[in-house]
């Protein structure tokens, strides 16, 4: 310590030319080592104690904070529900010890299950790693290192090659193979459980039962083909024994997305507004909320320039315009022009994924053919561009991304040179200076700390930069986005975090060389041998690795911050105690959180690629990496069980991103294993020649797995076996069951519009401030009842309807009237509004968004009916679909509004807006007396019109997507009859 406080003062007193040129000797080497080992110690004593702490504090929290620590045990139904923990301060290890990864799929799904294997499988890979690295290299290092005149005598400096020279560097070579041999069997290993994992996924009952699970996608039709039946025939094209498929083709929606989410933000602008001005319904404030018109109100003209109006009056007359305008949209969108994408789907999975995996490198008419997502997954705005669209838009991200990644160079730069050195700093500025010299081991405590910190700071809000330059990319799904994120993440980490970071300073001194040298008379030529770039590259990433010893002894610091939710805490109590949150907020509030795994995967891919590469250089970066995955391995795991759930689920679909990128990392590791045997191995270079090998093997070992495992991955099975077709025969594909049209067509057509949400103590007073919606639209004898929503300024009364004695009016039609006791996630984990961001899709919360029930097609579909009287209510909302069928109320969506021309209704469906999207129906058949006393009449309420959505009898094109009639001779016509009889 002493020598390097002489050294600092050596620097800092020997200053001798302005400010400027200080700067330019600082990037020429800005990565002195004086306090570099106090920093590593002092990163893993803050890390410990840092960590510990948080986990002490969690563990005294949890038990009396379930909402923010276990909120998946209240919401979840019980198959999905974690394991049950004790009140106790460590009962939460045990069931993450108890729970094996057989048991983790159905609880978490195959997403989580997968992240948590590739956790493991990093922990398992770098134990193994530090055993062969430190237990050979650094005794190598100590023992025949050659200690010349101005080496650095501190042990962090004499643990790396930096002074091994001739036969020495077979250590380092010998090691390189057996890391390649290793990381290869690891990831080999491993392919094999994914693939096995995604075996036990296609045949779960769950995924069996799913539509898209046979269903294609087909994308770039031509407009010759844009009907029902152009889809079969493109399909024929390709596999021209196929069987019959539905199909449906899209239509377009014009501008109802833009509409339904101006109503969103309308009603959220009312919510909040209506919340803080009823906070204290008792006492009123004096002046009434105000606003600015919308930009986009078609009457924004009309208003002057900067003035505001009535808040409650302006929105509650935008929210009824929109959704007048959003039921006329949605009546007549059949009338449009259909769009360049469809979906066919077929009675056999096997048949779905045989054509899939046959067209896979077949585009029938420019079209390309793809299993069908999962319906919550699809990007619905990027699904109509065209190739050359999507083309452009890829060209600009790509190009954003590259001037993001070259402009961040020159702040990279600066923090290289003032965070991760402070005696820099104390070069130009003299009263850093003192306290530099004074205090130096204090500063290097808060080099050690702070350094990590604040580089991992900057990063947070990357993955959301490159998020919304994916959006509009023309990702058709969000799993593709998220994949591509994290790729461009990687890319953007690998250059300027781990490339332009650790080279700057031999870069800078390299240029600032020549360019003297060459200024002096010097050949350029000759500068440049001179310069010596590969020896100054390898100095310069041995000066250097301290910084990644702490730097990853810091990540144990920020796992524990991700179990202790501190965020969450905080944000959760600053919204309840210093803001006026509305009920909508406060039910928010409750809901499990979604699971970022764009950023966890890049940060894990970077960690690791930082090890591989430094392994060879500092052995030391090994034993951190490791210290970090063990720990993370169970925090995680808490997480994924007890707190976050996966938004979209993509059935594991991240293994072959992850894959490809260990492999990269392995092949840059390669490379600095090539550049250090170069410089330090005898003059033949003999070591050198020796890894030269590696790279190209990684590369042989990535198609050796990549043809051996990919088809069984991403398809049930690659060969259509015909059977016996009375084997095949199933009702799920029959009737109303699959919804082909429905599950697949674009929400904004069929999801309920969201309806204002105002806390029920204000419910006496509301009536009093609202001059809007007071009748109910979906009442028949309603004022408004041919509309989407009534407005007027009379008094509200029911009249009195046959069957519908005594009925009690229910609040403020218009209005959700939510009480304190339900401001919670679990009584609205059902609504598409709520469920949609926080895993509902995915069937966390009862069926899966495209579940396919036999023998019950009004249960199957998702938009049934529904007992609005008791709004999710956790024990069990009904929904009821025909007499005596009553399904969960966990099912993930709401009801479908049901256009009040029709009397026959379900009584408890009245007075909000939530069942406001109509959808167009068919002309009312005349029924016969017997039918006319039925609670909800199939054909009144489930027929969509002609050509609606596609599918049905009544399909675009006209072509049959049912046999009606089939035929007396053929073979089915007894075997239909025998099936409708049984």
């Amino acid at each position: 310590m002493v020598s390097d406080t002489l050294i600092v003062r050596h620097i800092l007193e020997g200053r001798d030319g302005g400010t400027s040129q200080e700067l330019l000797d600082l990037l020429k080497n800005p990565y002195l080592a004086q306090l570099s080992q106090a920093a590593v110690w002092a990163g893993l004593a803050t890390s410990i104690g840092f960590t510990l702490l948080l986990a002490i504090g969690f563990s005294l929290l949890r038990p009396y904070n379930s909402v923010v620590y276990a909120p998946k045990l209240k919401i979840a139904d019980e198959k999905h529900a974690p394991p049950p923990m004790g009140k106790g301060i460590f009962a939460w290890f045990a069931p993450l010890v108890r729970t094996k990864e057989k048991d983790l799929i159905p609880l978490i799904g195959l997403d989580a299950t997968v992240f948590l294997r590739v956790l493991r499988m990093c922990r398992n890979l770098f134990l193994v790693l530090t055993i062969i690295g430190c237990g050979i290299l650094i005794p190598i290092n100590l023992s025949l290192s050659h200690q010349t005149e101005g080496a650095h005598p501190s042990l962090i400096f004499r643990i790396t090659p930096a002074n091994t020279y001739g036969p020495t560097s077979w250590g380092m070579a010998t090691v390189a193979w057996l890391f390649n041999i290793v990381v290869s069997g690891f990831l080999w290993w491993n392919y094999r459980a994914v693939l096995k994992l995604r075996r036990q996924y296609y045949d779960s009952p769950e995924y069996q039962a799913t539509l898209h699970a046979r269903t294609l996608m087909i994308n770039d039709i031509p407009k010759d083909f844009r009907s029902d039946e152009g889809i079969g025939r493109l399909i024929d094209e390709v596999v021209p024994t196929s069987s019959f498929s539905r199909s449906a083709i899209a239509r377009n929606v014009k501008i109802l997305p833009e509409l339904i989410e101006q109503h969103d933000k309308a009603v959220r602008n009312l919510e909040r507004h209506l919340a803080k001005y009823l906070r204290d319904p008792d006492n009123l404030p004096p002046n009434r909320p105000e606003c600015k018109p919308s930009k986009k109100d078609p009457s924004w003209g009309s208003y002057p320039k900067g003035q505001k109006v009535d808040a409650i009056e302006y929105l509650t007359r935008r929210i009824r315009e929109l959704e007048m305008e959003i039921q006329d949209v949605r009546t007549s969108v059949d009338l449009r022009n259909p769009l360049s994408y469809g979906f066919a789907s077929y009675e056999a999975i096997e048949e779905a994924h045989s054509i899939a995996f046959a067209a896979r490198n077949k585009h029938p008419q420019g079209t390309t053919i793809v299993l069908a997502p999962r319906p919550n997954d699809i990007i619905w705005k990027n699904m109509p561009l065209s190739k050359k669209q999507r083309k452009i838009r890829r060209l600009w991200n790509n190009l954003w991304v590259l001037l993001l990644t070259f402009v961040w160079i020159v702040p990279n730069a600066f923090i290289a040179i003032f965070i991760v050195n402070l005696a820099n700093l104390g070069q130009l500025w003299k009263g850093f200076n003192a306290s530099l010299e004074a205090h130096t081991t204090w500063w290097a405590i808060v080099q050690g700390v702070a350094s990590p910190a604040l580089t991992s700071l900057v990063y947070l809000i990357l993955p959301i930069i490159f998020r919304r330059l994916a959006i509009r990319a023309g990702d058709r799904t969000k799993t593709a986005r998220e994949r591509h994120v994290t790729g461009k993440l990687y890319t953007f980490f690998i250059f300027n975090f781990l490339i332009v970071f650790s080279l700057f300073s031999t870069v800078w001194t390299f240029v600032s060389s020549v360019i003297s040298n060459t200024a002096n008379g010097t050949d350029a030529w000759d500068a440049i041998k001179e310069a010596d770039f590969a020896t100054a590259t390898f100095v310069s990433l041995c000066n250097v690795s301290p910084f990644w010893i702490t730097w990853l002894l810091q990540r144990n610091l920020g796992a524990a911050v991700d179990i202790a939710q501190l965020w969450s805490l905080i944000w959760s109590f600053c919204t309840r105690k210093f803001s006026n949150p509305t009920p909508r907020d406060m039910i928010e509030l409750t809901a499990p959180p979604a699971f970022d795994y764009a950023s966890y995967y890049n940060y894990f891919l970077f960690y690791s690629t930082v090890t591989l590469c430094y392994a060879i250089i500092q052995p030391l970066v090994i034993p951190a990496a490791t210290i970090y995955f063990a720990l993370d391995v169970y925090l995680k795991k808490y997480l994924l069980l007890y707190i976050f759930v996966t938004k979209t689920e993509s059935g594991g679909m991240f293994w072959r991103m992850i894959y490809n990128r260990m492999v990269f990392a392995t092949i840059l590791s390669n490379l600095v294993v090539f550049l250090a045997v170069w410089v330090r191995g005898d003059a033949s270079h003999i070591q050198a020649y020796a890894v030269i090998p590696l790279p190209f093997l990684m590369i042989a070992f990535k198609i050796y797995c990549k043809r051996t495992f990919d088809d069984k991955i991403h398809y049930y099975n690659i060969r259509n076996m015909l059977k016996d077709p009375e084997a095949t025969r199933s009702n799920i594909f029959g009737g109303k069951s699959d919804r082909l049209a429905s599950r697949f067509g674009h929400p904004v057509l069929y999801r309920p519009l969201i309806t204002p949400m105002v806390h029920a103590k204000a419910q006496n007073k509301l009536a009093s401030i609202y001059g809007g919606r007071i009748t109910d639209p979906n009442t028949p004898s309603s004022g408004d009842a041919t509309s989407v929503s009534g407005y007027s300024d009379t008094i509200l009364l029911d009249s009195m309807q046959t069957g519908k004695p005594g009925r009690k009016p229910k609040g403020l039609p218009g209005f959700e009237m939510v009480p304190e006791n339900r401001l919670d996630f679990s009584y609205y984990k059902g609504r598409a509004e709520f469920g949609d961001e926080h895993g509902g899709g995915g069937g966390l919360y009862g069926k899966a968004e495209d579940l396919m029930r036999p023998d019950t097609p009004g249960g199957s579909s998702m938009w049934g009916g529904s007992d609005s009287s008791r709004p999710g209510s956790p024990m069990g909302r009904k929904y009821f679909t025909s007499p005596g069928t009553p399904i969960s109320h966990d099912a993930p969506h709401d009801t479908a509004y049901r256009h009040p021309m029709y009397a026959h209704q379900n009584n408890s469906d009245t007075g909000l807006v939530s069942n406001a999207a109509a959808m167009p129906v068919a002309t009312p058949p005349i029924l016969l007396p017997a039918q006319r006393g039925r609670l909800r009449d199939e054909s009144l309420e489930r027929r969509p019109a002609p050509g609606f959505l596609g599918g049905g009898p009544q399909g675009y094109g006209g072509l049959p997507q049912t046999d009606e009639d089939p035929d007396p001779l053929g073979y089915d016509y007894f075997r239909g009859r025998r099936d409708d009889a049984s």
